[in-house]
């Protein structure tokens, strides 16, 4: 007996000194919680603060209201049903901290997603169906992880505070030139204008799948008025016109528009854009006074490439990007490079490099693009003048793992459905990334208050690499 008692006080020692600080497993992270639970006894408007609870179901019949000092969390697996059109009008903080097991969804219940064919007549993705988050100047922080976003858009009927216009129909409203902007690993489908309209601040767009974006117009991610940040490793697909754009429009200050735009990956963008053709763009789009980056981008089936505007169009309102050298801000001058192009006709390939149409560009072929189009088109070319790119039709084939090219149903596929945009091991993309520059780091890194994490430049181009990093979905 005395030798067994010696025995388990030792095994009791051992066990301890494995549990350790330094050696101990998580064994789970509680959730965070603010306040009050948020009730789902009976349909949720107004006035709110707390917490709704993980794995719930709420029901929103009117706008939900945080207040300048307020904080609201949403926690994993929440999902929030929005009827009569209903907003978030966000003058405090929100946070939407869903999970890759237990994500979060605010949609309204009465639509469904359809797959295939999608039209801006028919398709009810491009209607609206609840309203969007409206942040005031007062929002110092909106954080939206693992996320769905679906059927927003729904048109302002009133503005709720000094910004937003009656009748705007984004899903996301952001205007605080000193607050922080979180979306990752979040999923965007439907709206009838841009997805996301950013007027100044701290951003890192990171990791999302944006489908359905803007009905007969808008973009998927459009930073005006001094917004700076990254829009990196998202999947957008079937955007009326962008999937990222950045302009300087509408600034209040010194502040300029500054986004380094790398690893996304833009299919079948640009087709239903009604506007004039060739005033607008089709992928990435640098205008207006703002400053990019734009490297390691995966564009297939877009009606325009990677477009730097160079003058004014046919509105007669100025749009020509800043591509001068500064030495203020995270980007010192616009740059380009190291972005790969596929195309299944004629209209496509001939916009590799944007032309002047309805409005002169200053696009110039990089030798380290595929196609190389500096190559392609000599030491002579000069940017804007159009060429004939007959022999680039299907040619570099990215080799998705599930998508088929050629596809000529590009201007009608815009969701992601059971496709899987990875890359095969054997794609002329894997390993052709630029990984020598830095993204903008300027919001806090945090698991509940920040961005969970600023992944830098991958060395595939797009948004999914081989090793498993870049877009989880």
């Amino acid at each position: 007996m005395k030798n067994l008692k010696i025995a388990l006080f030792l095994f009791s020692i051992f066990v301890f000194a494995s549990c350790t600080k330094k050696d101990s497993a998580v064994v789970s992270i509680p959730l965070l919680k603010v306040g009050v639970p948020v009730s789902n006894a009976a349909p949720v408007s107004g006035t709110i603060k707390g917490t709704f609870l993980a794995n719930q179901t709420y029901s929103v019949t009117g706008d939900i209201i945080v207040n300048a000092t307020d904080t609201v969390v949403i926690q994993e697996g929440v999902r929030i049903n929005m009827t009569n059109g209903a907003n978030f009008i966000v003058k405090g903080t929100l946070l939407s901290l869903g999970s890759k097991l237990a994500p979060i969804t605010i949609t309204d219940p009465s639509k469904t997603k359809a797959m295939g064919n999608s039209s801006a007549a028919t398709d009810p993705a491009y209607v609206g169906g609840w309203g969007g988050i409206y942040c005031d100047v007062t929002c110092p922080l909106l954080v939206l992880k693992w996320t769905h976003l679906d059927f927003g858009g729904a048109g302002l009927v009133a503005p709720p505070f000094t910004g937003p216009s009656t009748g705007n129909k984004y899903i996301i409203y952001w205007q605080n030139p000193n607050g922080n902007f979180i979306l990752e690993d979040s999923w965007l489908y439907g709206s009838p204008d841009d997805a996301v309209r950013f007027y100044g601040g701290h951003i890192n767009v990171m990791r999302n799948t944006i489908e359905k974006l803007g009905g007969t117009g808008g973009d998927g991610f459009n930073a005006k008025g001094g917004t700076q940040g990254n829009m990196a490793y998202n999947l957008c697909i079937g955007s009326a016109t962008n999937g990222t754009k950045s302009a300087n429009d509408a600034a209040t200050g010194s502040t300029q528009c500054q986004i380094a735009m790398y690893n996304n990956t833009y299919v079948n963008g640009g087709f239903r854009n009604t506007g004039t053709y060739g005033a607008r763009g089709g992928s990435v789009e640098v205008e207006n006074n703002s400053r990019a980056l734009a490297y390691n981008n995966l564009i297939v089936d877009c009606n325009f490439g990677l477009r730097i505007a160079g003058g004014n169009n046919v509105t007669a309102k100025v749009y020509i990007a800043d591509t001068l050298s500064h030495v203020d801000g995270p980007i010192t001058k616009t740059a380009y490079s190291h972005n790969f192009f596929y195309g299944d006709n004629l209209a496509q390939v001939n916009q590799f490099l944007p032309t002047n149409i309805a409005q002169a560009v200053v696009t110039r072929p990089q030798p380290t693009d595929i196609p190389n189009m500096f190559a392609f088109l000599g030491p002579t070319y000069t940017a804007g003048f159009a060429y004939d790119g007959t022999s680039l039709i299907g040619q570099n084939n990215p080799k998705f793992v599930n998508y088929p090219l050629p596809n000529l149903n590009f201007a009608n596929q815009a969701s992601v459905d059971a496709f899987d945009f990875h890359l095969q091991a054997s794609s002329p993309a894997v390993g052709k990334g630029l990984t020598t520059f830095s993204p903008i780091i300027n919001v806090p890194v945090s698991r509940n208050f920040g961005s969970t994490e600023i992944t830098p430049p991958g060395k595939d181009i797009g948004c999914f690499q081989l090793d498993g990093t870049g877009n989880q979905h």
